[in-house]
């Protein structure tokens, strides 16, 4: 096991080094200390494998990379080509393709079929395409942006409901209200350091 947290450190000194990182830079992007990633550059601790996977994500290597000797071009296997991370924004892309198609597929039929548009339908869309990007943004994405994404779904959302409801005729404008206690605490926590 020491062998392999030394193998660790190695590989995250060079690829640190590679893309000219200090540690101060690489533990802003991680929201970690210096003093953290000081430990696991020494083979003192390792980061955890969530830690571990955005590292590779960050470097654009697989785990196998770091858990493997051997120089840069040695290791040219476990790099991820760029095509790689093109795939993915292919992917959600489609999916959120999909969600509008079939909103827009709704809201015409029932422009067509019970002569009235019910247009909320398509405001649906928006939360929904946010979601998609949140999942996906867990899988694949970096731990920053969801500070942005979380906000954005959650108002969408409200508006979304308070949409809906305006259309049946109610007017429920505090629902708004509901939306400050959550983006108060993803700012908050948008803060927090590991």
């Amino acid at each position: 096991m020491e062998d392999l947290k030394q193998i660790i450190a190695q590989n995250l000194v060079e690829l640190r080094k590679r893309k000219k990182y200090t540690q101060l830079d690489l533990a802003n992007i991680l929201q970690y200390s210096d003093k953290s990633i000081s430990k696991w550059e020494k083979g003192d601790s390792l980061p955890d494998i969530e830690v571990l996977y955005q590292i590779c994500n960050l470097y654009g290597v697989t785990l196998d990379y770091l858990t493997h000797e051997g120089s840069y071009e040695e290791k040219k296997e476990f790099v991820v080509h760029e095509s790689y991370g093109r795939n993915k924004l292919i992917i959600v892309g489609l999916i959120v393709s999909l969600i509008w198609f079939l909103c827009i597929l709704v809201f015409a039929y029932s422009l067509v079929y019970l002569q009235k548009g019910i247009w909320p339908i398509l405001v649906w869309g928006v939360p929904l395409s946010f979601l998609i990007l949140l999942i996906f943004n867990s899988l694949w994405g970096k731990r920053k942006w969801k500070f942005g994404i979380i906000p954005c779904f959650i108002w969408t959302l409200i508006t979304a409901f308070f949409l809906q409801i305006l259309y049946i005729g109610q007017n429920v404008w505090p629902v708004f209200l509901l939306g400050i206690p959550p983006q108060i605490a993803i700012i908050l926590w948008s803060q927090m350091k590991h």
